[in-house]
């Protein structure tokens, strides 16, 4: 049996005695990992990331492999590991002018809360509801899209909680995060470590800082972590206790902290709408009062008036597509989705910044970087009933690329007909396609 069989093998006995013993809190788990576990931690762990504080890559190393993840092995059971502070960065938020923060931790860290996160997943993944689709095996944006797709058609719409966690991972605190973990894992080894990084403090600008609360997004374990968390506040609560109590039907789905409160009554959602700060704080969490809202997305009638601006229903978005109401061939109404407009105007802004920093490459160079990126493009956003949103994004791709092409010379006017002749008809840009069907 090979090493990834074996350490399978392990987690598949986790998840069996978890499911077997749904109120057992484990005490030992880190007997499980040794120096195969360890082994396949390392191959699964991204390797063209950045470096973190001590600088160290994964070629360096990997250059003392076996010695590096004994020393890791060793220093974790022994309690003397000591987990270096993160390097933030910032990088663009999806949808917004802001930035969000990015904790880098060192290759070595990377590699052993990689081996932890393998300890604990299983026992969570029979815990985790199925409306929970973030950073979960076998589980995506595409397929929490269809949960709220079926599930709102099945209700024929309703009323919806747009809810919005104010810097979530920046507010989770390690003294409600470790009593949630206790429930389930009581190991000594490993909320040990856990605690270290929790606590491991951020490098910025060349000075530490360290604060009391909030999990580094960057860092391999802290998805799981964060998922954890949001699993006993939001999930568990909303299902054990809100659901009992409604008038009519609900559903939640969530991605990581984007979350979607759906009510077939809107007496039941004014009802949670009230409860909801009081349950956030509890846990030291706030809503954004500003995002955070209440949207009637009541199914319309067949007649014309209710599709017309001002006397439909609300629009809302999730993980980057706006929902509305629309009618389908036979005149029923249905629910479609587009790409969200500050989406579209994000990536086209990261388009014209490529440009600016390449535009003198060969263009046949230029043409294949620009199939990679609009084929990426399509990926995601290529779902049933957004082939408009995407063949408006492709052309104002290529708008953008015969600007910058145009830019080469001032004496050649670069007008359409040219970029068609010259361009386009030897270098075509993929065409627009559905690529998921089933979202």
């Amino acid at each position: 049996m090979d090493t990834l069989s074996k350490v399978s093998t392990k987690m598949q006995q986790i998840a069996q005695n978890a499911e077997r013993m749904p109120h057992v809190s484990f005490t030992s788990l880190s007997y499980n990992v040794d120096m195969e576990w360890m082994y396949e931690a390392y191959k699964e762990t991204r390797k063209d990331g950045a470096v973190g504080v001590d600088g160290q890559t994964s070629r360096e190393f990997h250059e003392d492999l076996k010695g590096n993840l004994e020393s890791l092995l060793e220093q974790a059971k022994s309690g003397k590991y000591k987990a270096p502070p993160v390097r933030r960065t910032y990088i663009p938020k999806p949808g917004s002018r802001e930035e969000r923060p990015l904790g880098i931790p060192t290759f070595s860290d990377k590699v052993l809360q990689k081996a932890v996160k393998w300890l604990i997943e299983p026992i969570y993944e029979t815990e985790f509801y199925d409306c929970s689709y973030g950073f979960r095996p076998n589980r995506s944006q595409h397929l929490a899209l269809k949960s709220l797709w079926e599930g709102l058609m099945d209700m024929k719409g309703g009323w919806i909680i747009d809810l919005d966690i104010r810097k979530y991972f920046d507010s989770i605190k390690w003294t409600y995060l470790c009593d949630i973990l206790k429930q389930r894992v009581r190991d000594g080894v490993l909320i040990r470590l856990i605690g270290k990084w929790m606590n491991a403090g951020i490098m910025e600008n060349g000075g530490l800082k360290f604060p009391d609360k909030g999990v580094p997004q960057g860092a391999v374990i802290s998805p799981l972590l964060s998922n954890i968390f949001l699993h006993e506040v939001m999930d568990k609560w909303f299902h054990e206790v809100v659901l009992p109590r409604l008038q009519g039907k609900a559903f939640e789905v969530r991605f990581a902290d984007d979350v979607r409160l759906c009510f077939e009554n809107k007496a039941d959602a004014l009802r949670v709408m009230k409860v909801l700060p009081k349950r956030l704080a509890k846990f030291g969490l706030e809503l954004h009062p500003e995002k955070t809202k209440l949207v009637n997305f009541a199914r319309p009638q067949r007649n014309e008036r209710d599709y017309r601006r001002g006397t439909r229903p609300d629009t809302f978005s999730f993980l980057s597509f706006t929902h509305f109401w629309k009618k389908s061939r036979n005149g029923r109404p249905v629910i479609g989705r587009k790409t969200k407009g500050t989406r579209v105007s994000m990536a086209l802004q990261v388009m014209n910044s490529w440009w600016r920093k390449n535009r003198h490459m060969k263009l046949k160079d230029q043409h294949q970087a620009l199939c990679r990126k609009v084929s990426g493009h399509y990926a995601y956003f290529g779902i049933t009933g957004n082939y408009v949103s995407i063949k408006s994004y492709v052309y104002q791709v290529e708008r953008i690329w015969r600007k910058w092409l145009g830019r080469r010379s001032w004496r050649d006017g670069f007008n359409w007909e040219r970029m068609r002749k010259r361009v386009l008809n030897n270098y075509p840009l993929p065409r627009p396609r559905i690529v998921v069907t089933g979202a």
